[in-house]
């Protein structure tokens, strides 16, 4: 089984961390630096929990960059875990809206609930797994983080590190196990170093910055790395080829088709999509299910909050739909939007009409200013397609499928 080399120091990580460790605002300034070798007396400042699993949340899937604005919006809307847990859920998919995978916030404002009822986090990773939304990764890293307890948080950065250490040939997502494994004894080399002990928490923070400035996926800077000499990857020549993946299935599409309505005043008629699932929580175009296959135009349109009338206002509406306005339904454009595991294609459609809109809607359906919407990553591309001109050549017109 491969394995990590016993010249490998935590101490040399810390020395290069504490020359070029990133600032972060999640962060606090790095550990102090033992003098002559000796360990300090006092415990090295930790960053607060609240701010560590607020970060750490964040930061699952996406990038540094993006998540700074939102982390420093989040702490300056609920600058602890009670005003979290006390805020409505609402309001903190508001402010999530735009960062993408929005189980996290949901799952972020049921921990912080479970949270304030049971008093704070608890330290050990077995505890804090037990709570909404934090996996082991998460776990680990709060613990190590915020607690300063010896155990190493195995996200992709580290995934990459161990792979690189160690040389694994096997490829990801099979070499999770035993990168797991890799991390267990990184972790029981760092117990064993009693300065390195001391500073867990910047380890854990060195882990990742020496992941994302210098074991980069792509032309690592092997040559600038604090680990280089005890790296079988580097020492063989291969780092740049590991870790090896499997090659990916090509990612499916879905098609569907939003109905784009506009009142007087510029709001739009929107509805909530269900708690649970794929952009759960958040407000949505009405519109048909996403398929595998484009829809038919009639078939779309028995999805339109709106009938488009082939003939004189009086003719009664079809069943479940509220009576038809003159006016007709325009093909504004299409939109595409990638998700982890799938290509959404969407055909976005305005109702253009020359009569007041209906004073009731179907249950669910209401007008919303869209700044005061939950705005998904789709629904302000679907909002950002131009409306086009109520011209006879832009009129729907039957045609077989709505494929873009």
């Amino acid at each position: 089984m491969p394995a990590l080399e016993p010249t490998l120091d935590p101490d040399v990580l810390l020395a290069w961390y504490d020359r070029h460790g990133r600032t972060l605002p999640w962060r606090l300034p790095r550990g102090e630096k033992p003098a002559g070798g000796a360990l300090p007396s006092s415990t090295p400042p930790r960053p607060e929990a609240y701010r560590v699993w607020l970060s750490e949340i964040m930061l699952q899937q996406t990038t540094v960059s993006t998540v700074i604005p939102y982390y420093e919006r989040f702490l300056s809307l609920f600058p602890t875990l009670e005003a979290l847990a006390q805020a409505p859920l609402e309001t903190v998919l508001h402010n999530w809206a735009g960062l993408g995978y929005y189980s996290r916030a949901r799952n972020l404002h049921a921990c912080a609930r479970a949270l304030t009822e049971q008093g704070g986090f608890p330290a050990d990773p077995d505890s804090l797994r037990k709570l909404p939304g934090i996996g082991p990764y998460t776990a680990h890293a709060i613990s190590a983080i915020a607690f300063g307890l010896p155990v190493i948080p195995v996200d992709g950065n580290v995934e990459r590190i161990l792979a690189r250490l160690a040389a694994v040939a096997q490829p990801l997502p099979g070499a999770r196990p035993l990168l797991a494994r890799l991390g267990e004894q990184l972790g029981e080399r760092l117990a064993s170093a009693p300065r390195a002990r001391h500073r867990a928490s910047d380890f854990a923070q060195a882990l990742f910055d020496l992941g994302a400035t210098i074991c980069t996926p792509r032309a690592p800077s092997c040559l600038h790395c604090p680990w280089r000499e005890s790296c079988r990857a580097q020492a063989g020549g291969l780092a740049e080829s590991l870790p090896a993946r499997q090659k990916k299935k090509p990612r499916p599409v879905r098609y569907g088709v939003a109905f784009r309505v506009r009142d007087a005043q510029g709001e739009v008629l929107l509805r909530r999509r269900p708690a649970q699932g794929l952009l759960g929580g958040m407000d949505e175009l009405p519109g048909t299910p996403w398929h595998e296959t484009p829809w038919e135009e009639a078939a779309a349109f028995h999805h339109a909050p709106l009938i488009q009338m082939p003939g004189p206002p009086e003719d009664p509406p079809a069943a479940g739909q509220p009576r038809s306005r003159q006016g007709q339904w325009v093909r504004a454009g299409e939109i595409k939007h990638v998700f982890t595991h799938f290509t959404l294609m969407l055909t976005v459609y305005d109702w253009q009409t020359q009569d007041a809109l209906p004073s009731s809607w179907p249950e669910g359906l209401q007008f919303h200013p869209p700044a005061r919407a939950i705005l998904s990553g789709v629904l302000k591309k679907c909002l950002a397609v131009p409306t086009p001109a109520a011209s006879p050549s832009s009129l729907t017109r039957p045609r077989k499928s709505l494929q873009p």
